[in-house]
């Protein structure tokens, strides 16, 4: 006798019998080797699909089977039904369904697994079969449940039958029916609701219903309603919902079917049922009110999903029936509760937040009237929203220091996000009620500061501020008349906690732009922020607060920039940061000195830079170790950082602002710029750094990221530094090649390779590149994705910048052509992107390069059997765009020499995809030759051809495509 490792080893060589399904499934569950559990599976998947699983299917459903082999074959069942539907004949429908039907009668009472998997092959079954063969399906399936019989009692053939009508509805929604089958079956489903809904109503109303089977009729209600069903029909149903709720058994089941009910997007146009619904609605604050007393979290969630489900749905639909707009009234200001329910959101409660999109969306219907009717509307509704401000605000108030501190860093996390929903709820309403509400908040504030009477908690001065401070990060506060009080306030507040301190940074930090209109309040801010800047705990605020400044405001800070420095040098020397917010202060100290004169910024470059500078030099005596690595990648990331924002061109983005002052469009100053003395000082340093990390790519784009930021910022200002980078780089890629160095290539040649001055030591770098990396691909580019990826980008940039690099008789031209055509066939997909971009940009060059016409004259059939390589499946799905861009090149401007590469690429049988006949091939070929003009018809072209050679056309991942 074989054992089950055998089986499961061997598949092809056994029989899908009842016996070696079995060994094979005990092997799955209890054998304690991964490797044959997984073989074990791999099999017991083809005996699923075999067709001896209609034989074996039926044995193993048998009453002294163990369960786990009973559902197995329930599960055969079900596949064989609803994937393998064609494959059984006509005559055998009634005969399966009537096997099923006594099946599923016997597992009534038996396992509920598998009377589940039954239901659903049995479903399956019916979706197949209505309305042709199979007419009046449900009203048969209550009919057979209701018989007496069979020797099972009457309640458990009560709850098969629910669970039967439970997952019918579900498998039609995952069911692989065609999109014409669907909506037939649909319709049928609909029709069969009249058999289904009486049932439910009955079972429901029964006093001597056990809970399970109302439990049951709850869930088959909510399955049935995501059909779509009219709510005039299922109103009865609904209305027992609600009467359901008071039983804590029920309430779970009877919420999701109200909302389900209410939520379908068809139930808008019964107006009458849902006026009728409001009430009920309004009927559960009792029940809510004890749910919040009592602290019964999950009552008090039920109910606000419903009152917010009914009005998220239907507000406009209620919001025009005038003359309830009493009762709409009392739902909104029932939402309104559940938004200020009491406690801290997640602790104490979970409710608050299912409510803020409701507030949006009522918003956006009462906005969407015309203006007539608006203002009747806004009447209303305009002091409910000051009330909501009111409430949000007070939600997103801290606890006392005490409670916050026993908050779990995961509930602090969810606080935190809970306080971005309100804040981005307030600017929202901000729409509505405009500068009022930023006068509301400064009287708060006001009253609150300036109140000696009465001691006011941290808690309450912060939220006010945290007001403040989600309007005027996204809204132009520069019309406020309030803004200057605030700007005075903001000194008096007794800061005394790290969250208000953090709030008061943030709210500074969003009015930088309007501290740029009104420069004279920048003396009451910033000394707050640089006294911040010293304290770790407000490093992330205080920082990023700075940045704003000094980027919105540059050209008013000269008379502080002393101070800045000096307060930044010392926070820096002092290591009180983390490394990211030390990037974020060199970015400031960065636009703080592109206002200063040359000569002042030479000064405080050499005073910041310098103590680095010698750190580096030490730094690149010793022996290259772990530590030392991190601690010269952070002083040249430092380096970068500065280089980044450092930029004297005047050319603000403010520059073409009337009110700017007149040096934002002065014309640079004569000399080298301030980043290229600085660079041409430290060069040597640099290179001896990279002599001994040259192997260490994290070290060399460190390094690459100074120069390519700072040539990004200079622009052609970086020229000086060309002739020498050109070198170093060469140098650099000739010894270790490393990506990094093609990208800050490929910005070179951007900017660069079109100027006559600086083409030579570009071209001798470009060939250099172009060499060093055609001698990676001899050798094997597989272990190098990211090399490939850099190189054909940066082939395609001189493409596009300067063609004539490709005239040189030192560029092997039909190599870089080859390697493209190997790039093509990589698994990464943005390598294949890059590509694919390198042959849009060469293909047009062929009418006027002419070393790029010969090798695509010679090679172009290569090209074109690696993209249809791609195409028929040997590239991923996502990249097909990209292939019909390029088929879409070559038609354009190889239209003749591709007419005969397409006819040859696809003659041999098999090639791209054994999937698809020489008919289909030749109709795709004359498609894409016939469109030269719409690019997104071809890629329409491609993406149906792909999916024929995947074996995909016509399936749910072709819908999905």
């Amino acid at each position: 006798m074989e054992t089950p490792a055998r089986i499961a080893a061997t598949p092809d060589a056994l029989d899908f019998t009842v016996e070696n399904v079995e060994k094979a499934l005990h092997q799955l569950y209890y054998d304690p080797n991964i490797e044959n559990k997984n073989l074990a599976q791999k099999w017991l998947m083809q005996a699923q699909v075999s067709p001896q699983a209609w034989q074996f299917c039926w044995a193993l459903l048998s009453p002294d089977k163990v369960p786990e082999i009973q559902y197995f074959g329930a599960s055969a069942l079900h596949t064989k039904i609803s994937r393998y539907w064609s494959d059984i004949p006509t005559d055998q429908y009634e005969s399966l369904k009537s096997q099923l039907f006594s099946q599923i009668a016997c597992f009534s009472s038996g396992s509920k697994m598998v009377l589940t998997r039954l239901c659903v092959a049995l479903a399956s079954l019916a979706l197949n079969t209505m309305p042709e063969a199979w007419p009046g399906a449900v009203a048969e399936m209550v009919r057979v449940f209701q018989e007496e019989g069979g020797g099972v009692d009457g309640r458990a053939r009560c709850l098969a039958l629910l669970e039967l009508l439970t997952v019918l509805p579900e498998e039609f929604q995952t069911s692989r029916l065609p999109q014409y089958r669907k909506g037939q079956v649909r319709g049928a489903l609909g029709r069969e609701w009249g058999s289904v809904c009486p049932l439910l109503q009955q079972l429901l109303r029964r006093t001597d219903s056990p809970g399970a089977v109302k439990a049951r009729v709850l869930r088959c209600l909510s399955s049935w309603v995501l059909l779509d069903v009219p709510l005039s029909e299922s109103e009865g149903l609904v209305h027992d919902c609600f009467s359901a709720l008071p039983d804590p058994e029920l309430f779970d089941t009877a919420v999701e079917a109200i909302v389900n009910a209410i939520s379908q997007p068809d139930s808008q146009r019964y107006v009458n049922t849902l006026l009728k619904l409001v009430p009920q609605v309004l009927a559960l604050q009792e029940q809510l009110r004890e749910a919040v007393q009592n602290g019964d979290m999950e009552t008090c969630h039920g109910i606000c999903r419903i009152a917010v489900t009914l009005g998220e749905n239907h507000s406009r639909t209620l919001l025009e029936q005038v003359d309830h707009w009493q009762s709409f009234l009392a739902l909104v200001n029932m939402i309104m509760f559940c938004t200020g329910i009491p406690g801290h959101y997640p602790v104490n409660e979970t409710t608050s937040s299912l409510t803020l999109t409701f507030w949006y969306t009522l918003q956006d219907e009462i906005m969407s009237f015309e203006s007539d009717k608006q203002a009747v509307y806004l009447q209303v509704y305009r002091p409910v929203y000051f009330q909501l401000v009111d409430v949000l605000l007070h939600k997103a108030q801290f606890p006392s220091d005490q409670e916050y501190a026993s908050w779990s860093s995961d509930e602090k996390e969810q606080f935190r996000i809970y306080r971005v929903d309100i804040s981005d709820t307030l600017m929202y309403v901000y729409e509505m009620l405009g500068a009022e509400l930023l006068s509301n908040l400064y009287d708060k504030l006001g009253r609150l500061l300036t109140n000696a009477e009465q001691p006011t908690s941290w808690q309450h001065t912060e939220a006010l501020l945290y007001g403040f401070q989600s309007i005027a990060e996204t809204i132009d506060v520069n019309y406020s008349d309030v803004i200057p009080g605030l700007i005075g306030l903001i000194p008096r507040i007794n800061i005394n906690n790290v969250q208000l301190a953090d709030t008061v940074m943030f709210t500074i930090g969003a009015l930088a732009e309007w501290l740029a209109d009104h420069p004279v309040m920048l003396s009451s801010v910033l000394p707050l922020v640089l006294q911040a800047l010293g304290n770790p705990d407000l490093s992330v605020s205080s920082v990023s607060t700075l940045k704003k400044i000094c980027r919105e405001c540059k050209y008013d800070l000269p008379p502080y920039a002393t101070n800045i420095v000096a307060v930044s040098q010392e926070v820096l020397i002092k290591q009180i940061h983390k490394t990211s917010q030390c990037m974020w202060l060199m970015q400031a100290l960065g636009f703080l000195l592109s206002a200063l004169p040359v000569e002042d910024i030479l000064r405080n470059l050499h005073s910041l830079i310098t103590p680095y500078i010698q750190q580096l030099e030490k730094l690149a005596d010793e022996t290259p170790n772990p530590s030392n690595k991190l601690a010269i990648i952070h002083i040249l990331g430092l380096l970068s950082n500065l280089f980044t924002t450092l930029d004297i061109s005047k050319q603000d983005d403010e520059s073409a602002d009337s009110s700017a002052p007149p040096v934002k469009t002065a014309p640079p100053p004569p000399g080298p710029n301030p980043v290229v003395v600085v660079l041409q000082q430290v060069f040597a340093l640099i290179q001896t750094v990279l002599s001994k990390w040259l192997n260490d790519s994290q070290v060399v784009e460190a390094v690459c990221a100074i120069f390519e930021k700072s040539v990004k910022t200079l622009l052609h200002d970086f020229a000086p530094m060309v002739s020498q980078l050109s070198e170093m780089l060469g140098q650099m890629y000739g010894t270790i090649p490393q990506a990094s160095a093609l990208d800050l290539t490929r910005q070179m040649v951007h900017i660069f390779a079109s100027e006559t001055d600086h083409f030579p030591p570009i071209k001798a770098l470009f060939e250099l590149v172009t060499s060093v990396t055609l001698s990676i691909f001899q050798q094997g580019p597989r272990d190098h994705p990211d090399i490939v990826d850099s190189f054909m980008q940066l082939q395609a940039q001189a493409l596009k910048r300067k063609p004539d690099l490709f005239l040189s008789e030192s560029l092997d031209v039909k190599a870089v052509f080859h390697c493209g055509v190997l790039s093509l066939k990589f698994p990464e997909a943005p390598t294949v992107k890059s590509t694919c971009l390198f042959f849009t940009e060469l293909l047009p060059h062929c009418s006027d390069v002419p070393p790029l016409a010969r090798v695509v004259q010679e090679d172009g059939k290569l090209l074109v059997q690696a993209v249809l390589e791609g195409i028929g499946g040997g590239a991923s799905r996502s990249l097909m765009d990209q292939f019909a861009e390029v088929l879409f090149c070559l038609n354009k401007h190889c239209f003749s020499l591709l007419t005969v590469w397409l006819k040859e690429a696809l003659q041999p049988p098999g090639f791209p995809s054994s999937r698809v006949t020489a008919e289909q091939k030749d109709n795709f070929s004359q498609q894409i030759l016939r469109e030269r003009v719409n690019k997104r018809r071809v890629k329409d072209i491609v993406k149906e051809f792909t999916l024929l050679c995947r074996g995909l056309h016509g399936t749910e991942y072709a819908a999905e495509y």
